[in-house]
């Protein structure tokens, strides 16, 4: 069955013990000093290496080739000492937190528009950042935005050497970092569609293929093997940390045999949301009695600049961001910001030379500090 955003919270059923999400199952039983889940006070919360309720206030997309363009190094050498560190811990650090920002969602950051994005930090530089981050492992590149990349057979002896080959690379590196909340797999995967910019390779699964039982049962199968080979190969190498799975773009088609498959082996739902943010993850959680993180979202509606470059609402942030606290399934928000504008996304809380959108930032900021002293409130 291809599930709407609307129709998903339709014939929703009390949950089978098997069918809980996985977190609800293991919090008690999840290793000290590390990121878990938990429900106090009537919701659900990341809880913190001390034990703390943590409700997730990220920024994406940092990125510091932005401070590398021919109009801007200087900055980067003379400001920086040509040091990723150095910035990241007297530029990054400071103004994330001054702003109101308590971790950062993801770092990767596009580098040509629909295309491709930056690297992630290495091991060296999260220590730098010294803050709550979540990690994208790339199992998979089958992001709606990515357009040279084949699907992999995930039936395929290949497909699990391959997710072995990037848990050995990523979690048996990080696995011991009490900063970590959780692992990212795919950034908006085409399980069931696709863009302009990649209809050569097509969906993951042809969605009419869903209009028959066989389909059906083909698609399950498929995404079974595809949720529990990613979590057995986490897990091998890395057995602490959150399962923060896909990052579905909550305004596609989503099948219900999807997420049925992934909730036995992620620890939250994650979805991007550039419309309906708070429908979206209102509806997923009153589903599936999962927690749910808004991994990626910002208001792109304002007038671009004379300069052509668009900045972040400000309004429509604080707007979401008091919606999502108000759902008790909620943990978290990560703005797509960016850190600092480029000239392939063409959006930043700062500008090529470093100067704040003193506009957008203030509202953020104070958007932030009410949220914190929102969640004060409710402990």
């Amino acid at each position: 069955m291809l599930l709407t955003r609307r129709s998903l919270l339709a014939g929703a059923l009390a949950l089978p013990e098997s069918h809980r999400p996985l977190a609800a199952q293991t919090t008690q039983a999840a290793p000290e000093g590390f990121f878990t889940l938990g429900q106090r006070t009537g919701r659900w919360w990341l809880i913190t290496p001390a034990g703390d309720p943590f409700f997730s206030l990220g920024l994406n997309h940092i990125d510091p080739a932005s401070l590398r363009y021919p109009e801007n190094v200087h900055l980067w050498r003379e400001r920086y000492g040509g040091s990723t560190a150095k910035w990241i811990r007297e530029s990054v650090v400071p103004n994330l937190k001054q702003w109101g920002f308590n971790s950062v969602g993801w770092v990767q950051e596009v580098t040509v528009r629909q295309w491709r994005h930056s690297r992630s930090f290495t091991i060296d530089e999260y220590r730098a950042l010294d803050m709550p981050f979540c990690h994208l492992l790339p199992f998979m590149e089958s992001h709606q935005w990515e357009q040279h990349t084949r699907h992999f057979d995930f039936l395929s002896t290949e497909w699990e050497e391959w997710v072995d080959y990037v848990a050995r690379s990523h979690c048996a590196v990080l696995r011991d970092e009490k900063n970590l909340i959780g692992y990212f797999y795919s950034d908006c995967p085409t399980w069931l569609h696709t863009r302009e910019r990649n209809e050569w390779r097509g969906p993951i699964f042809e969605p009419d293929r869903l209009k028959s039982e066989s389909g059906r049962r083909e698609l399950a199968r498929l995404a079974g093997n595809y949720y529990k080979v990613t979590r057995d190969a986490i897990r091998r190498h890395d057995p602490h940390h959150l399962i923060l799975g896909d990052r579905y773009e909550a305004n596609a088609p989503l099948a219900t045999e999807i997420v049925e498959s992934a909730r036995p082996h992620v620890d939250v739902l994650s979805f991007q949301d550039f419309r309906d943010p708070l429908t979206h993850l209102e509806d997923w959680h009153g589903k599936t009695g999962m927690p749910v993180l808004l991994a990626d979202a910002a208001g792109i509606g304002t007038p671009q600049t004379p300069d052509g470059f668009r900045p972040n609402d400000g309004e429509w942030y604080a707007s979401v961001l008091q919606g999502l606290l108000e759902n008790p399934g909620c943990v978290g928000f990560h703005l797509c910001g960016a850190y600092q504008r480029n000239k392939a996304r063409r959006r930043g809380l700062l500008d090529e030379m470093e100067r704040p959108d003193a506009e957008n930032v203030g509202r953020i900021s104070a958007a932030n500090r009410d949220a914190q002293e929102w969640i004060s409130s409710h402990l």
